[in-house]
């Protein structure tokens, strides 16, 4: 029976997060009324999103993750595709900050405005460098050299992870910047969904198991070989994965094509 994991560098994160956003958010919605329903909005965001971290990381499935590949696939799709976009759509610092008492909440802004956190920011959610930075992570952790390492080393597995779940924090972090260029994060999530659709494509029509530690296993607890466990984690990041960020990129289109008429209006009026 696959066990729940419940070690501290797991559990510290996701429950100091938890906590510092619902202190947060009680301060918050006591002291606001208009807005009280955006905010509530927010906090649901946020925790749809932390559940699924928590599913990916603490549950069963995670344990399972370790004795088959499609199950690794499904705990990283949770990451990139539920955990990460959830959170950033929460918008979690600005209530995090709220967490803290005043003086703290005036050096964390100060510091947050600083050239030491403002250009390395503004730099990782640039649309073209965070779909990049996340395309190059995700192809080199899925080399065989690389993935293998993290099945045989616990702290190299922890790095993986933070690897997937930090870039594509950043990458939606720059697709959902109210400032953004719309056209150009279309772009980037149809690019998105071609490299990360190429890499498991590629997995999917392999004949052949890239990774040893998963070979040695043999049969999965599905009842699957190697070959068939490698397939079908590659539909999965195929097909679902390759999907959900065309679904967001047509999105974004639509959007700026109701946006057009009203801009032309504007323009003649």
């Amino acid at each position: 029976m696959m066990q729940w994991t419940f070690e501290p560098w797991v559990i510290m994160p996701l429950l100091i997060g938890g906590l510092l956003f619902a202190v947060g958010f009680g301060r918050l919605h006591a002291r606001s009324a208009q807005g009280s329903g955006a905010l509530k909005r927010r906090a649901v965001l946020f925790a749809f999103g932390w559940l699924a971290l928590a599913v990916a990381v603490v549950s069963p499935l995670h344990e399972l993750g370790e004795h088959a590949f499609t199950a690794h696939m499904i705990e990283h799709e949770l990451l990139m595709l539920a955990a990460a976009p959830l959170l950033v759509a929460s918008e979690p610092l600005a209530v995090m900050l709220w967490a803290f008492p005043a003086g703290g909440r005036r050096t964390l802004g100060d510091a947050s405005k600083s050239g030491y956190v403002g250009v390395p920011w503004r730099t990782l959610t640039d649309p073209l460098v965070a779909t990049v930075v996340q395309a190059a992570v995700l192809w080199l952790w899925h080399a065989p050299a690389l993935f293998d390492l993290a099945l045989q080393h616990e702290g190299w597995h922890i790095a993986q992870h933070l690897c997937f779940l930090i870039t594509a924090l950043f990458f939606w972090s720059a697709m959902f910047n109210r400032r953004r260029n719309t056209g150009a994060a279309a772009a980037c999530l149809f690019v998105t969904s071609l490299i990360g659709g190429a890499l498991g494509a590629f997995m999917a029509v392999s004949q052949s198991p890239w990774y040893g530690p998963y070979a040695a296993l043999g049969m999965t607890p599905m009842g699957l070989t190697p070959a068939e466990d490698q397939q079908l984690a590659g539909l999965i990041m195929w097909i679902p994965g390759g999907m959900f960020h065309a679904l967001f990129a047509l999105a974004f289109v639509g959007s700026m094509l109701r946006d057009k008429p009203r801009e032309a209006a504007n323009a003649h009026s």
